[in-house]
């Protein structure tokens, strides 16, 4: 098992991530972290929720950030307004030592002034349910020109709840040099095909089966 502290992660996450109880990495963590942070290749991850999924895109995708610049540098779509904001959260908590690192959940049901108000402020990382980043988009407050990371959480329940097309619009809209991670738990046709017209040579992680329940549950 690689440790945390071999893995290239800045102090400062480390010990934000100490803070929050990680001792060791999960399966996924191991496989998915190294291979974001070198920003080598596109990653399909099969992972079921609760085998700390959400640490393997968001601890890399925090560090990776340039709190300089302050156009939206990752894309993280999610299929429901609870998982914008629990991994919001957990965004929030890797970054607790960092500098200057905006983050922003974006999701229907919620005012979208003021969330273009916080857009026009500067964010780093938009954490967004389809269909509010389609909305933003349209009204030209989410400029994704600069982004350069996108991450599909639960990519088969968003497809599951008719989000096909407004995922394709938004990754027609942001640089085909981005690094694309993908997470679902099983790989319909649907999801292939996504693979296929939008990703490069991805690398293939699977944790556990396709179908089964996480065989650990512990940190996200």
């Amino acid at each position: 098992m690689i440790l945390f502290e071999k893995m290239g992660i800045v102090p400062e996450i480390l010990e934000a991530i100490s803070h929050m109880g990680f001792k060791k990495p999960m399966p996924v963590q191991e496989q998915v972290i190294p291979l974001l942070l070198d920003r080598s290749t596109d990653i399909i991850a099969l992972a079921q929720t609760g085998t700390g999924k959400t640490a393997a895109f968001g601890i890399p995708v925090v560090q990776l950030t340039d709190p300089l610049n302050k156009n939206p540098q990752t894309v993280i779509l999610a299929p429901t307004r609870e998982l914008c904001l629990q991994i919001t959260n957990d965004l929030i908590s890797y970054a607790r030592f960092l500098k200057g690192i905006r983050i922003l959940a974006v999701y229907g049901g919620s005012s979208i002034e003021t969330q273009i108000r916080e857009l026009k402020k500067g964010v780093h990382i938009i954490v967004a349910t389809p269909g509010r980043l389609i909305d933003l988009m349209e009204r030209r407050a989410a400029k994704l020109s600069h982004v350069s990371t996108v991450v599909l959480d639960e990519a088969d329940e968003m497809l599951n709840m008719g989000f096909l097309d407004s995922i394709n619009t938004i990754l027609a809209g942001i640089p085909d040099t981005r690094q694309t991670l993908l997470f679902s738990a099983t790989m319909p046709p649907s999801i292939a095909s996504i693979a296929s017209r939008y990703m490069k040579d991805p690398a293939e992680v699977v944790i556990g089966t396709k179908n089964s329940g996480a065989d650990q549950i512990s940190h996200t």
